[in-house]
């Protein structure tokens, strides 16, 4: 009798898995977690999702009223003149500017003008004519913005810059949300947006959550990895690309062009933290291999790149030494 009692003591104890879906930063966001109740698991997934929403609003280039663009806006009618930023806003830009300096500019919110403009070519299959292309180009670039970490100020040195945190906006977010999850007594939990996951504390009983990474090739399975406490960012132009004149470009903008990069390939990146997967992966698309390996080595993460030189020659596939311990065995 004594041993029936224990056993449903135990039971009622053990945590349930619960899932969770919103759409936020123009993906599907998935919140799947295990709790004690499922009230609690609400409530946790809620002030989650609600703190990515906040984020959203501060970040977003899509919103004319959001802190980023009200700051760009601002600098229009005095450029170069510091500007006070909020303590989430100031933290996003410091972060992105750590990777900018890293990778010598490959990453670079300041490229906004030429996002704008490539959204444009993306939606009508057309490439922005010479002149729309070099006077976007002359409003980006990382010697023309910087952060002061003790004004928590930005400067920009042109009127009519924009930046654009689409390119670490959801892997900062992810953190945050997790963040929230674990102030409410979760810990093992999994976020995923999009191309970008990151996991808390593994399901009880396992060591990792089983993440499926998008393949290589049409066609192909998808492959597997197993994380626990770590960040997960793949990008390519496997769906994300268009072609003109013969030409393939990705959706990821190379700043030396102003265009999307050409030339087929595909990064993944583990990293202990959402932001520097989701910059990083970005970056490694447009560095050559030997930089690109550096890069994560600096971060201390682990990556996978796979580069196609040709149309129709076999993927090049690279890895760091560490990042076969989170493939799933």
């Amino acid at each position: 009798m004594l041993a029936v009692v224990l056993l449903s003591l135990l039971q009622a104890e053990a945590p349930t898995r619960y899932e969770f879906t919103a759409a936020h930063m123009g993906a599907q966001w998935k919140i799947t977690l295990y709790a004690l109740t499922a009230d609690g698991a609400k409530a946790a997934a809620k002030a989650a999702f609600a703190r990515v929403a906040e984020l959203e609003a501060v970040m977003t280039d899509y919103d004319p009223k959001s802190e980023l663009m009200r700051a760009c806006k601002a600098n229009d009618a005095a450029p170069g003149v510091p500007i006070k930023l909020s303590d989430d806003l100031f933290d996003a830009l410091r972060k992105a500017r750590e990777i900018t300096d890293a990778t010598a500019g490959a990453f670079d919110p300041s490229l906004g003008p030429l996002v704008q403009l490539w959204r444009t070519t993306r939606r009508t299959v057309k490439l922005p004519e010479d002149i729309a292309l070099s006077t976007a180009k002359a409003l980006a670039g990382p010697t023309l913005w910087a952060v002061d970490a003790k004004a928590h100020t930005l400067t920009l040195c042109k009127a009519k810059m924009r930046l654009d945190l689409g390119g670490i906006g959801k892997g900062y977010a992810a953190d945050a949300a997790l963040a929230v999850l674990k102030e409410h007594g979760i810990r093992s939990a999994l976020i995923a947006a999009s191309g970008d996951i990151t996991a808390g504390d593994a399901p009880p009983g396992r060591t990792g959550w089983a993440i499926d990474i998008a393949p290589l090739r049409k066609g192909d399975a998808p492959r597997k990895l197993c994380l626990a406490n770590h960040s997960v960012s793949t990008s390519g132009d496997l769906y994300q690309h268009i072609d003109i004149a013969g030409v393939r470009y990705s959706h990821v903008l190379n700043p030396a062009t102003g265009l999307g990069q050409t030339g087929w390939r595909s990064a993944t990146v583990v990293m202990p933290s959402g932001w520097r997967a989701d910059a990083c992966t970005k970056a490694l698309l447009l560095l050559p291999e030997a930089d690109a390996a550096k890069l994560i080595d600096q971060f201390g993460g682990q990556f996978f790149l796979a580069v196609q030189a040709k149309p129709g020659n076999v993927p090049t596939e690279l890895q760091s030494k560490g990042f076969e311990k989170f493939q799933a065995k």
